[in-house]
């Protein structure tokens, strides 16, 4: 993927080095906190919040978090300093969100670019504390991209899935996600939360997951329309790693059985179909996976 020499993004946030923190609240305020928690009306503002993430798949913690006030806060923990591959992904990660910026600003009125957060172990996000192991994921509640880098040398290594065009269609994906978040499909599910077995809404989960791939393909059609950045082999290496990360494959390979009613994102097979056809159409009008027949 020829990406060296190419324009990176500015919407780049990194707090890599950074431990998560809290908010800015006093320890003195957290004394009537927890009396008021204790007390009958706070069991019920606790049923309140209990309600609302089962009903919207909202974090409580963050909404606590506004409650008392103050934006999470981040502590230095030491002089980060990233090895040269590690600063080469970094790079190239930003170029590949630069990349999306050029597509979606044309295909998408208005469209608010999403920053992309760099982190290592944990992070705070308005969707609640993570850690490096739940992988890059996308916060609607902020509209940023969370990635630790380390999670591409767990895709090559653990996966089977290299190679840097790879990497970019995982980017790709999550930028997948902030466009149905502009384009209110996201809400529109969320919405079914609570209003659905569990088995049926995760199979609005996997039409989402199927669309973000789509989404995907769409991106690195226009991209190599526009730049040429696809080398021999990188097609290939996408399609792998959509594959690699199809829920069939990875609950064979985790426990050697595969129970369909509790996928969220895919077969390897659908994976692969979805983000061939964005890539082959270049088409938004595509990939309307909700509708979609055959999967």
């Amino acid at each position: 993927m020829k990406w060296q020499g190419r324009r990176k993004s500015s919407n780049i946030e990194d707090r890599r080095g950074q431990s998560a923190g809290g908010g800015g609240m006093s320890p003195m305020l957290l004394i009537p906190l927890f009396r008021l928690l204790f007390s009958k009306v706070g069991l019920i503002i606790v049923a309140v919040l209990l309600a609302v993430m089962f009903l919207t798949g909202t974090n409580p913690l963050a909404l606590l978090q506004q409650f008392v006030g103050g934006e999470p806060q981040y502590a230095q923990t030491t002089e980060y300093q990233p090895s040269p591959e590690e600063q080469k992904l970094a790079d190239q990660t930003a170029v590949v969100l630069a990349d999306t910026e050029d597509v979606w600003n044309k295909l998408i009125q208005g469209y608010r670019e999403p920053t992309l957060v760099l982190f290592s172990d944990q992070v705070n996000s308005a969707c609640g504390l993570a850690s490096a192991a739940t992988g890059p994921f996308y916060c609607p509640g902020d509209e940023k991209l969370y990635i630790d880098l380390s999670f591409f040398g767990e895709m090559e290594n653990k996966l089977g899935a290299e190679g840097d065009f790879a990497q970019a269609y995982v980017v790709g994906h999550e930028v997948g996600h902030h466009v149905q978040k502009l384009t209110g499909t996201m809400e529109q599910v969320n919405a079914m939360r609570g209003q659905l077995s569990e088995v049926e809404f995760n199979k609005l989960m996997v039409r989402l997951e199927l669309q973000a791939d789509f989404y995907a393909g769409v991106w690195a059609n226009h991209t190599q329309r526009e730049t040429g950045f696809l080398e021999p082999g990188d097609l290939e290496e996408a399609l792998n790693a959509a594959s690699a990360i199809g829920d069939d494959r990875l609950q064979r390979q985790a426990t050697g059985r595969v129970m369909p009613d509790s996928f969220t994102h895919g077969t390897s097979a659908q994976r692969v179909r979805w983000f061939r056809k964005g890539f082959e159409t270049g088409d938004v009008n595509q990939g309307d996976t909700f509708n979609a027949v055959e999967l």
